[in-house]
């Protein structure tokens, strides 16, 4: 058994403790939470700083992690994609080598489970031995075009059947994004997930996005008569893009609409009411500043009472995979969202949209949820507590 403590633990699903300790066992899963004085002080691991839960990063895309550093910043996001294309394809060796890297990365930065994107089998073996825990999005689309989505779920349906579902590894069957992925495929999603687990979609990252669906203007004509794809039968819908990929998808499944640097009070409002088991809202800060350089409006989200998580996107659209550094992002341009709840955006609203808070995500006896320890953090207490550049993680279990 260990003991730990240290000046504040926030279990993300209670009040701040003090003066008490955590009592874990061989396998890192919680037997008691205890008071201090019912230890012996030298049985107890005593640390400075505050005991959290493991980092949940719901928003990933692992198989590009040979890509670091290969795409510029501030392209917007229409020619990053175009940029992913072109460089996307390495020698392999590279990117299983990438790959594992990234893995241990996040994993030494106190992250224990990762819902990431995958169009390959590429993250298959490091998922299978990852010491994290992965929920794979496997990702499709088929450019708007509802004759190709059969043959789009066809290509697909290997990397879909393939994926590590062991050591509590889930899967599901995603769209890419509202303007990639035709009514059709939709469809066609909906039935291989049948309803259950939860369903990623990229959402409202770009202003040509909502542009396309309210009038049928703006840059992804373009984008898409580059690639020589035909939007003839599109018609706009004259709402935003959140409304058209609700209109398909399945409500029965828990929704993880990721980015969002656009949606409005209205969209979330809409997208909260349609969900019946719940809507989830990704923020991946730093990837936001690296594409397009804007971030979403968290006051919105935090007025609608709407569960935020915390993503890093890929090493293509970022500088690192920490959960730790979106937190700081995120407090140093909107700082008025308070400490205690960025941690739970960080970990217990990222445990239950990827469907693991029955184990992890809250310091609570009966769970494994992993527990870091931040320090050098500013101010006194958890009401004041801040990030700064100085604040670090330690993976303590």
């Amino acid at each position: 058994m260990r003991k730990l403590t240290a000046d504040y633990i926030l279990t993300a699903a209670g009040a701040p403790m003090q003066k008490q300790v955590i009592v874990v066992d061989q396998a890192g899963k919680i037997v008691s939470i205890d008071p201090l004085d019912q230890h012996d002080p030298a049985s107890v691991e005593s640390h400075r700083g505050v005991l959290i839960p493991g980092f949940i990063n719901t928003h990933c895309h692992l198989e590009l992690s040979h890509m670091k550093g290969k795409v510029a910043t501030g392209t917007k996001l229409i020619p990053f994609i175009t940029n992913v294309v072109q460089f996307r394809d390495m020698p392999q060796e590279e990117i299983l080598a990438a790959i594992d890297q990234a893995d241990q990365e996040m994993y030494d930065g106190g992250i224990v489970a990762v819902g990431d994107i995958s169009n390959k089998l590429d993250t298959l073996a490091r998922k299978q031995d990852s010491a994290m825990r992965y929920y794979t999005f496997v990702e499709m689309f088929d450019f708007l075009q509802d004759a190709a989505a059969e043959q789009c779920v066809t290509n697909n349906l290997p990397v879909y059947e393939g994926q590590a579902q062991s050591g509590g590894n889930r899967r599901s069957a995603v769209p890419h994004a509202p303007y990639s992925v035709s009514k059709e495929l939709f469809r066609r999603l909906n039935e291989l997930n049948q309803g259950q687990g939860t369903v990623s979609i990229h959402n409202q990252e770009t202003p040509p996005e909502n542009e396309l669906f309210e009038h049928k203007t703006g840059d992804f004509l373009q984008f898409y008569e580059g690639f020589n794809i035909s939007l003839e039968q599109f018609s706009a819908t004259g709402k935003t893009a959140i409304h058209y990929a609700m209109d398909q998808m399945d409500p029965r499944c828990r929704a993880l609409f990721v980015h969002n640097t656009l949606s409005t009070p209205e969209d979330i409002a809409a997208a909260q009411a349609w969900a019946q088991n719940g809507a989830y809202w990704a923020t991946c800060a730093n990837a936001n500043l690296y594409i397009e350089n804007r971030l979403p409006n968290y006051q919105h989200f935090l007025d609608a009472n709407a569960k935020m998580t915390i993503g890093t996107d890929s090493l293509t659209s970022n500088w690192q995979l920490s959960i730790l550094e979106e937190l700081k992002t995120i407090h140093r341009f909107q700082s008025y969202v308070p400490f205690s709840t960025l941690i739970q955006w960080a970990t217990l609203n990222g445990a239950e949209a990827l469907q693991f808070e029955e184990d992890l995500g809250s310091i609570e006896v009966g769970k494994t949820p992993g527990i870091n320890l931040l320090t050098g953090l500013a101010g006194t207490g958890p009401d004041d507590f801040h990030f700064v550049a100085q604040t670090g993680v330690i993976r303590l279990v």
